[in-house]
């Protein structure tokens, strides 16, 4: 047999199995979605961003172990310092079983991801995988953090 046929037999194989992978977990989220009876996506997170001065709540889901996100961990501390009592900085380990229900409230599909709240507690950004602290200071910029 020549390369180029079982070339080709190899890339259909991978294809179809990256399709079933994508369409099984795209039906465990219905599935859970339709069980439950309400979607999984954020809701608004009114406790996250209850203070006189908080302007936006910065959620960060990711996890402990994670390269990216251990590579985040010095970006949150530094904005919440930076930006103490108007940026509330919130970390989500989606490796522990509080943090798998948290990623499914904000509808996680990778990690890092981060999102950013609005002192209503309305998601107005979202980001995923690794993100610079001057991205991540615009982003929060947006909602007039000074």
């Amino acid at each position: 047999m020549e390369l180029r046929p079982k070339l080709f037999i190899v890339t259909i194989s991978l294809l179809t199995a990256f399709a079933f992978v994508s369409l099984s977990v795209d039906c465990h989220y219905a599935v859970a979605q339709s069980s439950s009876g309400k979607s999984k996506k954020a809701k608004t997170d009114e406790s996250a961003t209850k203070s006189d001065n908080v302007l936006v709540t910065f959620v960060e889901i990711g996890a402990a172990k994670c390269i990216p996100c251990k590579a985040m961990q010095p970006i949150m501390k530094a904005v919440e310092e930076e930006y103490k009592g108007q940026v509330k900085v919130v970390f989500h380990d989606v490796w522990t079983p509080k943090g798998r229900d948290d990623a499914e409230k904000y509808n996680i599909r990778m990690i890092p991801t981060q999102v950013f709240l609005d002192p209503k507690g309305k998601e107005y950004f979202r980001h995923e995988g690794f993100f610079p602290k001057d991205d991540v200071v615009k982003v929060i910029k947006m909602q007039g953090v000074k």
